[in-house]
């Protein structure tokens, strides 16, 4: 909203208004704004949680320091989206589809985690909301996002013309030499490690022959579905431990934001021979929030934490890193950068599924690791947890390193 004020001001000749036109300053005034919300305005948000008992219910898991965390405010997700809302409408073109379909995100999936949360608090059920509602949530919030992408005009993306060149000025005022581009839609994405990094979901169905390029949207959208659903049940499965979540979604956020500037740069994006997806730098203004607000919100959730995120938090968090990466193209390098979400995930399924397997097999069920997910089996070998969180940091620093550097891997 301020975007749009200090652009009728720029026509006035206000004395700064202009500032307001560049995305560097935007995501600057997002970071520092959802970091303040988060830190003042989050530490009254506690204090409201703990007047109306909205603590923590802890199951008995064996786990030393576990009911240390009884009555621990919960919920604490609504810092996290507020803080990265607020700064959003504030400083972001809110016509832009990219930001729509964010916006859209962080408000989907923020009720359904807080539906989830009311019925574990108020309604005294642990379980929460039913396993069938969440997955129908995020199948819906798929369904929106996949569908807009491949059909909304304002979705392109921008591609070189084999051969040809323009001349432009750079930000340096210098004329420099540049590939011609063409707009095209349709299913393409980043593919990382191969020298034409381009893949086209519709190649899947090449056994159609001349249809596949029809029916090439179908297996986006199923993969859209896919990537949102066990993203945020990934976040979900991680947030286990203090700052551990808040933490890794903020380094993945970072990481997020300097592809997005890169493709949303047409100079960068030829430079580095990566997807130009053209209007997607707004982007960056959204994510600075993000990582505004995830740090914001670690002041208060690290160990021993003030408060905990919930599903309100952790599904939000990981729907919106699935969402940012579908929409700058690079969703197949999330097994890399959330690749700690990813392995909690797996040791939840090997730990089920083999003790399935043994109890059926054995007649007796057994277990791959101490506890799922892979947090806990630290714990349980005698890890303390912030010894645990900070090795987990370390890990998703390298990992967020190296989907960096495959920018230049091919």
């Amino acid at each position: 909203m301020l975007y749009y004020l200090f652009q009728y001001l720029e026509g006035l000749d206000f004395p700064g208004a202009g500032m307001f036109q560049y995305i560097s300053f935007r995501t600057g005034l997002a970071v520092i704004f959802s970091l303040w919300f988060a830190t003042v305005f989050g530490k009254r948000i506690i204090r409201l949680l703990q007047r109306q008992q909205i603590g923590e219910v802890v199951r008995d898991l064996g786990l030393e320091g576990q009911y240390q965390k009884v009555g621990t405010p919960t919920m604490g997700g609504i810092i996290i989206i507020g803080a990265i809302l607020i700064p959003t409408l504030l400083f972001a073109k809110l016509e832009n589809v990219y930001i729509i379909l964010m916006i859209i995100t962080t408000l989907w999936l923020g009720t359904i985690g807080f539906i989830d949360d009311y019925i574990k608090v108020f309604k005294k059920d642990k379980e929460g909301l039913a396993g069938r509602f969440k997955i129908a949530g995020q199948i819906g919030l798929g369904l929106i996002v996949g569908l807009t992408l491949y059909l909304s005009n304002d979705v392109i993306i921008r591609e070189r013309v084999p051969g040809e060149t323009v001349k432009i000025v750079n930000e340096q005022g210098q004329q420099v030499e540049i590939p011609k581009m063409q707009d095209i839609k349709g299913t393409i994405t980043t593919v990382p490690f191969f020298k034409n990094n381009k893949f086209d979901y519709s190649s899947l169905l090449w056994f159609l022959g001349e249809k596949a390029k029809k029916y090439g949207w179908i297996v986006f959208v199923l993969a859209v579905i896919f990537i949102i659903t066990a993203v945020s049940n990934g976040v979900n499965m991680t947030d286990g431990l203090d700052g551990l979540a808040t933490g890794t979604s903020a380094i993945v956020g970072t990481t997020l934001g300097v592809f997005a500037y890169l493709s949303g740069n047409i100079i960068y994006a030829s430079y580095l021979h990566i997807l130009y997806i053209p209007f997607s730098e707004e982007l960056v203004v959204f994510i600075g929030a993000f990582i505004g607000a995830t740090v914001g919100f670690l002041w208060y959730n690290s160990y021993p934490a003030q408060v905990f995120m919930g599903d309100t938090g952790s599904l939000t968090l990981g729907g919106i890193i699935a969402v940012y990466a579908i929409t700058i193209r690079i969703e197949l390098l999330i097994p890399i950068l959330c690749g700690i979400f990813l392995v909690e995930n797996i040791s939840v399924m090997m730990q089920v599924g083999w003790f399935k397997y043994t109890r059926k097999k054995y007649g007796e069920g057994r277990r791959i690791f101490l506890m799922a997910p892979l947090h806990h089996h630290y714990q349980k070998k005698g890890y303390t947890e912030p010894k645990i969180v900070t090795r987990f940091w370390i890990i998703g620093i390298v990992l967020a390193i190296l989907t960096v550097v495959t920018l230049k891997i091919r």
